[in-house]
C-alpha cells in the first residue's frame, strides 16, 4: 500500500498536503471551510485501539469501525496547530490500548499542538480500572491538565513483562518442537521449548523493562513539573485512589465528563464550538482533486504486520495485517518509476517473519536508493527480525524510544505431532519415501541426523546474510553487529546508542 505527501513551497503558501486513500499529490481546490466553527475545540478518544494505517480490505474497513488511524490523527493535528479557527484540544483517555511507541508519537504531536499556542486538556474516568494505566496516564502528562473522575484512580504501578511458557502443555498433548535459533538471545521459540525465562531471555526482558520505566519516568516527571525522583516512588505507591491522585499532584483537578467540558468551553470563550478530531479532517479534505504534475512528492509506503510472501492482507478476525512482499515491493518499483517522487518515507510496525519475504523488500530498497530516491524508515511499536531486515538498507532509520527494535537472528524447525495424532487421537499415516531427506517437513517423525546438519546450514546462511546487511547498511564493522544481535531485542534508545537506528522520533522527524 502507498499513500502519497508533500509540502509546496511555492505561491500556496507551504501548504502541506497529505494524500488520500491511494492516490499521489493533490492540490487543494476547495474546502468545506464554512463547516469548521469560527472557534473550534478539538475532541478525540484515545480509549480505542489505534491502527497504523487503515486497510483497504472492506472487511478491515468494518471490524475498524471503532479504530482510529495514527496517520489520520497526525495528520489532523498537524493541520490544526496551525489552523487559527482552532483554539484547543480535547481528549478522554483511559485504559489505553495503544503501544509504547505510538503513546510517544502522539505525546510528541501534542507537544507540537501546545508549541502553537493552543491548549490540551485530558479527562479520564479512570486510568486503569483493576488493571495497568500506566501507558495511558503516560499519554496523558503530554496534556496541559489532566481531569479525572472522582471515582476514578490512576493504576501507576510500574512495568511488567510477563512471558507466557508451553512446554508443559505442548508436552502432556503431545506434541513435541524441534526447533534452533540463532543466536541465545532469539528468545521467541523459547515460548515452545522452555518453562521459564533463559539467562539469555531474562537479561534482554529486563534491559527493556528498564528502558520503558525510564522513558515513562521522564516522560511523567516532564509532564507533571515532578522531580525523576518522586515519580519512581510514586510507581512503587501505586495504584493511587481518587483524592489521592490530587495529593500526589499527578491530575490538576477532579470533576466529572460535564464539568469538563463546561471548563474547556469557558477557556476557549464565548461561541466555542466542539468538533470531532476526524470530522475536522474531513471537512478540511480536498473536495475537488487533481495531480499537480511536476510537483515534488514524498511517497509513504507502508509495510505492517508480519512479513510474508505475497499480498499484503488484513486478518479481519485476528484484526491483523501482514506486510506481503509481492504488495510492498510494487509500491517501492512504482515510487521509483514516479519522476515526480524525490524520496520514500518507509513506516514499518513488523514482527518479522518469512526470511525471502523480508530480503525481496530489503531488494528494493537498495534499488530504490541506486535510482537516486533517498528512503527514510521510520519504525512503529516494533521493527524486529524481518521486520529490522526490511529497514537496514534505507539511508536513515528513526524509530521511537520505546520502539521494539533489532532481534537480528533467524529460528525455525518443526512440531513433531505423532503422540498426538497416533497415540491420543488414533489418526495414523502410511507412507511412501523416495529420496533420504524426503521427510524432512514431515510432522510424524523427528529431523534425520542429515535432516538437521541441512537445517543447521539454513540457520548459519540466514545468520551470516542478515549480519552482513547490517553491516553494509548501517556502516558498522562485522564484528561489533555480531556483539549486537544474537537475536536480541533492543529499544529504540539504545538501538540508538548501538548504531542500529539513527534517530528517535516518529513519522513528523522522518518526513523532516
Amino acid at each position: 500500500m502507498m499513500r502519497f505527501f508533500g509540502r509546496l513551497l511555492s505561491w500556496l503558501g507551504g501548504l502541506v498536503i497529505l494524500g488520500g486513500l491511494a492516490l499521489l499529490l493533490f492540490v487543494m481546490v476547495a474546502t468545506r471551510t464554512k463547516e469548521v466553527p469560527a472557534r473550534t475545540i478539538l475532541e478525540v478518544d484515545l480509549e480505542t485501539d489505534l491502527v497504523e494505517d487503515r486497510p483497504d480490505d472492506p472487511l478491515a474497513q468494518i471490524s475498524g469501525m471503532s479504530k482510529h488511524d495514527l496517520r489520520s490523527l497526525l495528520a489532523a493535528l498537524e493541520r490544526a496547530q496551525d489552523d487559527p479557527r482552532v483554539i484547543g484540544l480535547v481528549a478522554r483517555i483511559g485504559q489505553s490500548k495503544i503501544g509504547m511507541a505510538q503513546v510517544q508519537e502522539l505525546r510528541d504531536a501534542v507537544a507540537r499542538f501546545r508549541s502553537k499556542g493552543k491548549f490540551a486538556l485530558a479527562f479520564s474516568e479512570t486510568f486503569g480500572e483493576f488493571t495497568w494505566g500506566n501507558s495511558a496516564y503516560y499519554l496523558a502528562t503530554a496534556f496541559e491538565q489532566i481531569w479525572l473522575q472522582p471515582s476514578g484512580d490512576i493504576g501507576l504501578t510500574g512495568v511488567l513483562l510477563e512471558p507466557m511458557f508451553l512446554k508443559n502443555v505442548l508436552e502432556k498433548v503431545g506434541v513435541k518442537p524441534h526447533l534452533d535459533q540463532r543466536y541465545e538471545y532469539k528468545n521467541a521459540m523459547n515460548m515452545f521449548t522452555e518453562s521459564k525465562m533463559t539467562p539469555a531471555h531474562r537479561e534482554a526482558m529486563e534491559k527493556l523493562a528498564q528502558g520503558w520505566f525510564g522513558q515513562l519516568v521522564r516522560g511523567i516527571a516532564e509532564g507533571r513539573h515532578l522531580p525523576e525522583a518522586d515519580v519512581r516512588g510514586l510507581m512503587d505507591r501505586g495504584p493511587f485512589l481518587g483524592p489521592e491522585t490530587l495529593k500526589e499532584k499527578l491530575v490538576d483537578q477532579l470533576g466529572y465528563r460535564d464539568e469538563f467540558y463546561a471548563k474547556a468551553k469557558d477557556r476557549a470563550g464565548d461561541g466555542a464550538q466542539l468538533l470531532y478530531l476526524h470530522k475536522y479532517l474531513d471537512r478540511t479534505e480536498r473536495l475537488a482533486q487533481k495531480k499537480l504534475k511536476g510537483a515534488k512528492t514524498v511517497a509513504l509506503i507502508y509495510g505492517l504486520g508480519g512479513v510474508r510472501r505475497g499480498q499484503s492482507e488484513f486478518d479481519a478476525l485476528g484484526g491483523a495485517p501482514s506486510m506481503g512482499s509481492d504488495t510492498v515491493t510494487a509500491a517501492f518499483r512504482a515510487a521509483v518509476a514516479d519522476k515526480d517522487v524525490k524520496a520514500i518515507v518507509f513506516r514499518i510496525d513488523s514482527p518479522g517473519g518469512s526470511y525471502v519475504a523480508s530480503d525481496s523488500i530489503w531488494r528494493e530498497v537498495v534499488r530504490a536508493r541506486s535510482a537516486g530516491k533517498p528512503v527514510i524508515a521510520t519504525m512503529g511499536n516494533v521493527a524486529g527480525s524481518g521486520g529490522y531486515f526490511v529497514a537496514m538498507a534505507a539511508d536513515k532509520i528513526v524509530a521511537q524510544p520505546g520502539t521494539i527494535t533489532g532481534s537480528i537472528g533467524v529460528l525455525g524447525g518443526k512440531y513433531i505431532l505423532t503422540e498426538l495424532l497416533d497415540n491420543k487421537l488414533g489418526i495414523t499415516h502410511d507412507r511412501v519415501v523416495l529420496g533420504q531427506n524426503s521427510t524432512m517437513w514431515s510432522t510424524n517423525q523427528d529431523f534425520t541426523p542429515a535432516e538437521w546438519a541441512r537445517f543447521q546450514a539454513w540457520l548459519d546462511r540466514v545468520y551470516q546474510d542478515f549480519t552482513a546487511k547490517v553491516a553494509e547498511g548501517r556502516k558498522l564493522p562485522k564484528e561489533k553487529v555480531l556483539q549486537v544481535a544474537k537475536g536480541r531485542i533492543w529499544t529504540g534508545e539504545d538501538a540508538k546508542g548501538l548504531g542500529l537506528i539513527d534517530e528517535l522520533g516518529g513519522l513528523d522527524t522522518a518526513l523532516r
